[in-house]
């Protein structure tokens, strides 16, 4: 059983995310963040905007790995969740329909990698495919 690896990348004008923070408030951030991607990005006072946008990036860049079909049943936004280990180091979490089109894809070993500067934020996310020889 070999691995081939799959990536996905998203790139996101921070000022678009912002707008959408001012305008849809708390609504728009509990629909597409989870509580803990919330708390984290609020306390970066100088920088929550692009930390939104970092995964908001991040979780566009998992759904074009995942490649969900017209038939899949859809993939909240909470379901793909980038989380800090003990070091400060981002990392990907799925859970529900996104773990489990994961599943499907025989995808796993998923990393994520998030950066944002001059008001763009980007996101590489990679996994590993099993395949058969």
């Amino acid at each position: 059983m070999g691995k081939a690896v799959v990536v996905g990348v998203d790139l996101v004008a921070v000022a678009e995310v912002q707008a959408s923070l001012e305008a849809h408030g708390d609504r728009y951030a509990r629909r597409l963040f989870t509580a803990d991607e919330r708390r984290y990005c609020a306390r970066q006072a100088h920088a929550a905007a692009a930390s939104f946008a970092a995964r908001f990036a991040a979780k566009e860049a998992t759904l074009k790995l995942l490649r969900p079909a017209a038939h899949d049943q859809g993939v909240p936004w909470s379901d793909i969740e980038v989380v800090r280990d003990d070091s400060g180091a981002c990392d990907l979490a799925l859970s529900g329909a996104a773990l489990a089109l994961a599943r499907r894809r025989r995808l796993s070993g998923f990393s994520v990698s998030l950066s944002h500067e001059a008001g763009l934020a980007i996101a590489v996310v990679i996994a590993e495919r099993g395949t058969s020889r």
